[in-house]
């Protein structure tokens, strides 16, 4: 069942935007679909940061959907650009993929041991995957099947007859550039996931400058698919050309009009798909709004195909942390696929929906992800009360779903971290989670696992994967009986305490509520005092209470929340491990 739309008063910035684009689509195209873009190049693993370049306009493209508008949200898979460099970390791919370099990404061979025809097919099909998970819709365009069919062959042609224009405005922008300087490397849990590489912004040359002259197309050599060619004669009329081949001395003529074996150059071909798609809407990375950029130079070349620059907010950076604790991606960067292995897909579109694209936030892989997902869940109550603010509300209901409706979801939504606990106790014993799962409501006990899921299975996969062994959780198997001995009077009393009121209060609020009370009621208070009605010694009483239980439970200081704990446990072995 679809979803209704939120009112138009709602001032978060997808509304304004969407405000925006509708507005400027009634003036260019009346009648006509909505039409926002998205480009991304399947150079290697497209990551979190390069997510933000879908997730952007598609968050406008769906609140434009809710209002009843017809709009197209296309994907151009830059399939077609060349392959600069081979990425690290990636399985199945080692130095010999070097000799590929300069060819289109739809030529060189996906890694070893994949599914998939070649380099390109390989991560976009990984991209597909998430954005189907995460409720994406989109057309997608393949930049090489585009190119040789022929789809472009008119607006190449018109490139090539005005290339003294387009050279006259690269000419405003180019400069010698200084020494790059050289910058140590930031480990991926501290480094800011660049959205715009992804999106066709890769280092690549104007176009070919040689003896003949200025040309914004470059030819893939007949002989050996690279890209390392140059122009050295071009026939308006005839629309002849020859080129040569740095790479391997081959060298032929062609007749533009019918050969299909090459592309535009990157500041060229872009604007020249915004004038051919009719593009409102395309965001860009930060440096892409620089001057000389990619977006910026653009604005002017769109000119030459009679098209305009569509809207185009800038998006900062995404960050991540706790990466570096990945066991999966050695060397690599986190994937939409990665964040989705260890959240829901509503956690991740939050992140996305919640902050203006030119502001930067960070997707966590380590402790953190924890506290979000307590956010989120306070988030969800205060939107069922009704006690949300509007701009929450709006982005809850991003969040959740699309104009189409909602996403799947999970029906019993535990808390994160109690589920994570319980996965890191159990270590892969279903019954036993499911064990400890229904002890924490025993008024309304959960009955099966999937009541839990895949919220539970999120859980369980980031303890595996970015929780590192040694802090891992492993009950004890026998008492600690030297420790037992060592105990004074005033501990001995503190477990008794806790043990007489295990069976009245095996719960996750009656554990919780015991052993915060153990402490108060050894000082002669009431188990129900609040903090205020207490002195500053029974915080200290209690983190000793608290550092006892872990070390007799688990030989550690610290370890998951305590009454989560004793429910996996179990109430006789606890009785055994403290001495009963």
């Amino acid at each position: 069942m679809p979803i209704v739309a939120q009112s138009t008063e709602t001032t978060d910035w997808v509304s304004r935007f969407a405000d925006e684009v509708i507005e400027e689509s009634e003036r260019r195209a009346p009648g006509k679909p909505v039409v926002v873009a998205s480009g991304l190049s399947p150079s290697g693993p497209i990551h979190l940061g390069n997510l933000r370049e879908v997730m952007t306009p598609h968050l406008v493209a769906d609140e434009i959907r809710r209002r009843g508008h017809q709009v197209r949200h296309l994907i151009s898979w830059d399939d077609y650009d060349r392959y600069r460099k081979v990425p690290a970390g990636v399985p199945g791919v080692d130095e010999t993929w070097a000799e590929h370099i300069g060819k289109p990404l739809t030529s060189v061979p996906a890694p070893k041991g994949s599914p998939h025809p070649n380099w390109a097919e390989h991560f976009k099909a990984a991209m597909t995957e998430s954005l189907a998970e995460l409720g994406v819709e989109f057309d997608g365009i393949s930049q090489t099947a585009q190119y040789t069919s022929g789809v472009y062959r008119e607006q190449i042609l018109h490139a090539m007859k005005h290339r003294g224009d387009i050279d006259a405005i690269l000419a405003q922008y180019r400069t010698k550039k200084a020494p790059a300087k050289k910058q140590q490397q930031k480990p991926v849990d501290e480094a800011e996931l660049e959205a715009a590489e992804g999106s066709g912004a890769a280092a690549e040359d104007d176009g070919s400058s040689g003896s003949a002259g200025y040309f914004p197309y470059k030819p893939y050599c007949g002989n050996c698919e690279k890209d390392l060619t140059t122009v050295t004669s071009y026939d308006d009329d005839s629309t002849e050309l020859t080129y040569s081949c740095t790479a391997c001395g081959f060298s032929e003529t062609v007749r533009l009009n019918e050969f299909n074996r090459g592309k535009l150059v990157w500041k060229v071909d872009w604007p020249m798909r915004w004038a051919y798609e009719g593009v409102i809407f395309e965001p860009s990375g930060v440096d892409h709004s620089s001057p000389g950029s990619s977006f910026q130079v653009g604005g002017q070349i769109v000119g030459i195909f009679d098209g305009k620059q569509p809207i185009g907010p800038m998006y900062a950076f995404v960050g991540i942390s706790g990466m570096a604790k990945m066991s999966s991606s050695k060397g690599g960067v986190p994937t939409p696929a990665d964040a989705l292995k260890i959240m829901e897909p509503q956690l991740l579109r939050w992140l996305y929906a919640r902050r203006r694209p030119n502001q930067s936030f960070k997707v966590a892989f380590d402790q953190e992800i924890q506290r979000l997902y307590d956010e989120w869940d306070r988030l969800e109550a205060k939107v069922a009360d009704g006690s949300a603010l509007p701009a929450d509300v709006a982005a809850h209901s991003r969040a959740v779903g699309t104009a189409s409706g909602e996403l799947p979801r999970t029906p019993r939504p535990l808390p994160y971290r109690t589920l994570a606990s319980v996965a890191d106790i159990t270590a892969g014993h279903e019954d036993q989670a499911l064990r400890i799962l229904s002890d924490l409501d025993p008024a309304n006990p959960l009955t099966s696992l999937d009541e839990a899921r895949p919220r539970y299975d999120k859980a369980e996969a980031w303890i595996n994967t970015h929780v590192p062994a040694d802090q891992r959780t492993i009950v004890r198997e026998e008492p600690d009986t030297e420790l037992l001995k060592s105990l004074d009077e005033q501990a001995r009393e503190s477990l008794r305490l806790l043990l007489d009121g295990l069976a009245d209060n095996w719960s996750l609020d009656g554990l919780t509520h015991l052993v915060y009370g153990v402490p108060k009621v050894q000082a002669g208070f009431s188990a129900d005092a609040t903090p205020k009605e207490l002195p500053s010694e029974i915080k200290t009483a209690q983190r000793s209470f608290f550092a006892l239980l872990y070390q007799l439970l688990v030989s550690r200081d610290t370890g998951p929340r305590l009454p989560t704990l004793l429910l996996a446990v179990g109430q006789e072995r606890v009785r055994h491990l403290l001495g009963a």
